[in-house]
């Protein structure tokens, strides 16, 4: 029998990095199965590798499990060798615990947790944990071996007392349409995150979803590959300790203090939305050193810490609207294609765009919008150019502000999602040295971010020279 998941979007072989998962995890004989029924103090188990001790279930062994049932106050172990790959099927099961995790992986080499075509399972933790140590569970799902998520059924995870899903080695969510609301961390994988496909919902009072290892070589990475993950946190939305990467698939931040943070973040591919109360995408972490600023138009000189962080945008689609900085990296930042929309902040403390280092952009379309006070632009190398329109005073929220040439050709129109007093704008239909003249207004194909336009009605700001990044020479000086 294949117990391949439909809903992936990617193979294991798609997988760069070096993880435990291989496309033999789905692949099971149905004949090997251990059917275990869980019912309060009337659990069963007909094969071998698996006891019942009044309401605790116990894995010894590799093999294959199929749940069902419903323990009200119990839980599931999984103290197995470290040879071969422990399969749990969740095939509705409500699993609940009054004392700590209902679900714990204190000892395997690898484990998959199967989600069931059609079902529904539930993992509910205490609201506080009897053991509450150094090494003791925190989460509703807690394992201390790699673990594999899969399936295309349901699971919703309750984190009561702290985090939802942790492992403390290798994380892999394959598929599966799955719930988390914690009190504290949604999501955490110690070694790496890979996200493949399936539907993610989390709901955390601190961070989202986040890889944490930073000591080790090749490890703390994060990268979506494909599904869809939707995160609101009470702090950091998604977050790896070294490397966050997004190829394909939906990662939907509504609601953050940062949305994304890691040391390098590299968007390839997919669709990224942040919604953040500070920094919307953060390059920070690790050392820095000493260095100078680079593309900062109307800063004025000076110096800051300029440190081995980086954001890197080659395509896909990027949409950020933050009270702190948009894009910032404590590095350098390079755009070289996609579109990366920002709707910064108002207060002139912080910026639509902020890089001690190198800006530079090569491609791709860049709409930057927010206060006037901390405008950073791209550098003199970039391969691309753009405009800065610094307003003389903000406009509102929902104004079209469109880009046109002498004979009134629109090669750029940006709908404002909040109050704005400066737009930096860069398309390959900008061309270095050209004027152009900026207008308020007319009519776009869309209501927000980056659109197409025509200048019915519009009214005219003043003119710009694209390369010529300064925000002291704006037009709109009313």
């Amino acid at each position: 029998m294949t117990g391949a998941d439909g809903t992936a979007a990617v193979a294991a072989s798609a997988i760069t990095e070096d993880t435990h998962y291989d496309d033999d995890d789905l692949t099971w004989d149905a004949a090997e199965e251990v059917p275990v029924t869980l019912a309060d103090g009337a659990s069963t188990a007909t094969g071998d590798g698996v006891s019942v001790d009044g309401d605790t279930v116990t894995v010894t062994a590799a093999g294959t499990y199929r749940l069902s049932g419903t323990l009200t106050d119990g839980q599931l172990v999984v103290a197995a060798g470290e040879e071969g790959v422990v399969r749990i099927l969740l095939d509705g099961v409500e699993l609940t615990s009054s004392t700590g995790s209902p679900f714990v992986v204190s000892g395997a080499n690898e484990v998959l947790l199967y989600l069931e075509d059609g079902s529904t399972n539930t993992l509910t933790d205490a609201g506080a944990y009897a053991d509450t140590g150094t090494d003791a569970p925190n989460a509703a799902l807690y394992s201390m071996a790699d673990l594999t998520i899969g399936g295309t059924g349901s699971l919703t995870v309750e984190g009561n007392a702290a985090d939802g899903i942790v492992s403390k080695d290798g994380l892999v969510l394959a598929a599966g349409d799955v719930t988390v609301d914690a009190v504290d961390d949604g999501i955490k994988g110690k070694d790496y995150i890979a996200l493949l496909g399936g539907t993610w919902d989390v709901t955390a009072g601190g961070d989202g979803v986040k890889s944490t290892n930073e000591d080790e070589d090749g490890r703390g990475w994060f990268t979506v590959y494909g599904g869809q993950l939707v995160v609101s946190s009470g702090d950091d939305g998604v977050k790896a300790a070294t490397l966050l990467t997004v190829d394909a698939g939906t990662v939907d931040v509504t609601g953050s203090v940062e949305g994304l943070e890691a040391q390098h973040i590299t968007i390839n591919g997919g669709t990224v939305g942040v919604t953040s109360s500070d920094d919307g995408v953060n390059a920070a972490g690790g050392s820095s050193s000493a260095g100078g600023m680079g593309g900062m138009g109307g800063m004025g000189g000076g110096s800051m810490e300029v440190g081995d962080y980086t954001v890197t945008v080659t395509g896909g689609t990027l949409t950020i609207d933050s009270e702190g900085d948009g894009l910032d990296s404590n590095g350098d930042a390079s755009i070289t294609g996609g579109t990366v929309t920002v709707n910064g902040p108002s207060g002139e403390g912080n910026g639509a765009l902020d890089v001690n280092g190198t800006l530079t952009v090569d491609g791709g379309t860049v709409a930057a919008a927010g206060s006037a006070g901390m405008a950073v632009t791209p550098d003199a190398a970039s391969a691309q150019s753009g405009v800065q329109v610094t307003f003389g005073s903000a406009l509102p929220a929902g104004t079209a502000v469109q880009i046109a040439t002498a004979d009134g050709t629109v090669v750029g129109a940006f709908v404002t999602g909040k109050d704005t007093a400066s737009l930096v704008y860069s398309s390959s239909a900008i061309t270095a040295g050209e004027t152009y003249t900026i207008y308020a207004g007319g009519t776009t194909t869309a209501s927000a971010g980056i659109t197409e336009g025509t200048l019915d009605g519009a009214q005219e700001l003043g003119t710009v020279v694209a390369g010529e990044y300064t925000q002291a020479a704006g037009p709109g000086r009313r």
